[in-house]
């Protein structure tokens, strides 16, 4: 099964003290013992170092560890993929056509690359928010 995911399964995975620390890291963990064939956007990897090294925790998560963190828990075992440049502006086209503003255009630009690769399942805390930007069925919008 090929799964997208999302930025927020991805924190929550990765921060023990995370409310949805366990469900998603059984997510990841699928991805290694169920053969889920994960893919991630490009941007996700930015997104995940920021939220890592800046999420209010004690001790705090530092920049190297963060950057270990994603190496061994994202990019040893996802399809990192990206988007055309034409695709790019096309998506912030389609946002402004709709209103939408603000961070939302980093789902747009995930769900862009989950439609693009064709996924089986969008994983995300934040469904809501997906569903602000999906054009196609939504029933493959899940949390884990």
């Amino acid at each position: 099964m090929k799964v997208f995911f999302d930025t927020s399964v991805l924190v929550a995975a990765c921060i023990e003290s995370h409310p949805e620390h366990i469900r998603s890291f059984r997510s990841l963990q699928r991805v290694k013992n169920d053969n889920w064939e994960m893919v991630v956007a490009t941007h996700t990897l930015a997104e995940l170092y920021a939220v890592l090294t800046r999420v209010p925790i004690r001790p705090q998560i530092a920049p190297a560890i963060a950057r270990r963190i994603i190496k061994d828990n994202v990019e040893t075992i996802a399809n990192i993929k990206s988007i055309s440049t034409q695709r790019y502006k096309t998506v912030l086209d389609e946002m402004a056509s709709r209103n939408l503003s603000g961070g939302i255009i980093y789902d747009a630009l995930a769900a862009s690359i989950a439609v693009a690769e064709n996924v089986d399942v969008l994983l995300t805390l934040n469904r809501k928010d997906f569903l602000r930007v999906w054009s196609l069925d939504e029933s493959i919008i899940r949390e884990p």
